[in-house]
């Protein structure tokens, strides 16, 4: 595939589509859209009408598109990208389609009038088509984590693509620094933004604390793996995690409550809570008025409101979904519940091991987790399938706790508009389980049937499993997959 990293054509089209909107602008490899979802969550606690572009979308193209919390509708999508599209051809500017969708985001941001628009970039940043909003209308850009991802396009060391990213710095403007792995993005970041004349301020710490019953209400019981196989039980899902941290706007440390999983996303809170801060006390923003309207209270809702789909998400799979002879008998549980992560790349691979490890630790010592994966690539070298899996076959148990590995291997469904995504062949992904996992059970789908099929295949073969009080079932390897399931959740409701 073949991608032309240019602004000329987003400038073309944008002078067709003047943007005002005041914008946070946020870029990263992974916790953007964490890190948007955040500030969003925590304006609209607030009243403050809110636009949000987010990329890949993950089931329906107008996900990538909210107002408000709400994806728009297929009518005011098809409305904005119709004028989007005339204009494209009526100029021959020959926009390509990431481009259009980020024109079409912003025509439709521009219309609605939202007060603020927390904007992700997609693959990159100097060169994205999200950077091509005009200096006025950044309040502050954003830099999540740093790692190694589409370095076709973006350079094959961490400084370089650091150096991309870093691009979306405006002079006179806040640049939130997040937390990082890597050192040599804190340099190259420091240089880019001092070059550009921006401000380079770095994000807080949230930490953990302890459950507060008058301030986080009654507590509820430990998580543990076990809940996963309780007879006719409900399923619940880990409690959401007591936190704290400082704003310079606040005299007190604000108390929250973190509802998305994974010790990772502290770290995206306090790129949020930045951000946040900024927007309250620097002085670009003051035309907004945030002081007056955002409490320490209503920035602790906000967080607490946050939803972020197909990020270390439980969902429990009907067993209406599997034939009648496919149905076992999972003690009196008539469920699957699986953990779905759109993991597509090492760095965040490791994060989603690290946290099933944490979850694998809630069973003790002496015990055994039959841990299935459902799986999905994207093509996408110079990344391989191993780099990626690998940190998903070499967990950390507890002391005499076994895993036992098994894995379901699929293609995901043709994704809409960008037929150059491509699936890595079950085959390959297969084998490669095999080397890092000789012992484990892998099923494959066979050759030339529909992969939109596959994903239900996968779970029947799944709910076949046996050991079935010690099974535990992660979907991951790419959003599309992720995709795939919540059509299949919605299909069965």
């Amino acid at each position: 595939m073949s991608i032309d990293l240019s602004l000329d054509r987003i400038h073309t089209l944008l002078r067709y589509f003047p943007y005002t909107r005041p914008t946070v602008h946020i870029a990263g490899t992974n916790g953007k859209g964490s890190v948007s979802s955040f500030v969003s969550s925590i304006l609209l606690a607030a009243s403050i009408s809110v636009g949000k572009f987010n990329s890949p979308h993950l089931v329906s193209i107008v996900d990538s598109i909210t107002v408000d919390g709400q994806s728009v509708s297929d009518d005011v999508y098809g409305s904005a990208r119709a004028s989007v599209e005339a204009v494209n051809e009526k100029y021959s500017i020959e926009a390509s389609n990431f481009e259009v969708l980020t024109c079409t985001a912003l025509t439709i941001f521009e219309r609605t009038k939202v007060d603020i628009v927390v904007l992700e970039a997609g693959m990159g940043g100097r060169l994205d088509a999200t950077n091509a909003i005009p200096d006025t209308c950044v309040l502050v850009s954003a830099l999540t984590a740093v790692d190694l991802d589409h370095q076709a396009f973006l350079g094959s060391t961490i400084g370089q693509i650091s150096r991309e990213k870093a691009g979306i710095a405006r002079k006179g403007k806040t640049f939130v620094l997040g937390p990082q792995k890597h050192d040599e993005v804190g340099l190259v970041v420091k240089q880019v933004v001092g070059d550009v004349g921006a401000y380079l301020v770095t994000a807080v710490a949230a930490r953990t604390r302890a459950w507060n019953t008058v301030v986080d209400g009654p507590q509820p019981p430990v998580f543990s793996l076990d809940s996963l196989h309780g007879a006719d039980e409900e399923f619940q899902g880990p409690p959401y995690q007591p936190v704290e941290f400082i704003m310079t706007c606040f005299e007190q440390p604000v108390l929250s409550q973190l509802p998305l999983f994974g010790s990772h996303q502290l770290d995206n809170l306090g790129t949020a809570a930045t951000i946040i801060d900024t927007l309250i006390v620097h002085p670009c923003a003051q035309r907004l008025s945030l002081r007056n309207k955002l409490t320490s209270n209503l920035v602790s809702r906000g967080i607490r409101a946050t939803v972020w789909p197909g990020r270390l998400s439980f969902h429990t799979i009907p067993r209406r979904l599997l034939p009648v002879e496919d149905r076992p008998v999972w003690g009196t549980n008539p469920k699957l519940v699986v953990l779905a992560d759109g993991a597509h790349n090492p760095a965040s691979a490791s994060t989603l091991a690290t946290y099933i490890s944490q979850l694998v630790r809630t069973k003790g010592a002496d015990s055994s987790v039959y841990l299935t994966y459902i799986l999905a690539l994207s093509h996408s070298p110079p990344k391989t399938p191993l780099q990626t899996l690998s940190p998903l076959f070499s967990l950390s148990p507890p002391v005499n706790t076994q895993i036992h590995y098994s894995a379901a291997v699929t293609r995901f469904s043709p994704v809409a508009g960008m037929p150059w995504v491509q699936s890595v062949p079950p085959s390959t992904l297969a084998q490669v389980i095999k080397d890092l996992a000789p012992d484990a059970d892998v099923w494959s789908p066979p050759d030339g049937q529909d992969s939109t099929q596959e994903l239900k295949q996968a779970l029947r073969w799944v709910s076949q499993k046996r050991h079935p009080q010690a099974a535990f079932v992660v979907l991951a390897g790419s959003l599309y997959l992720v995709a795939d399931l919540y059509r299949l959740l919605k299909e069965n409701i």
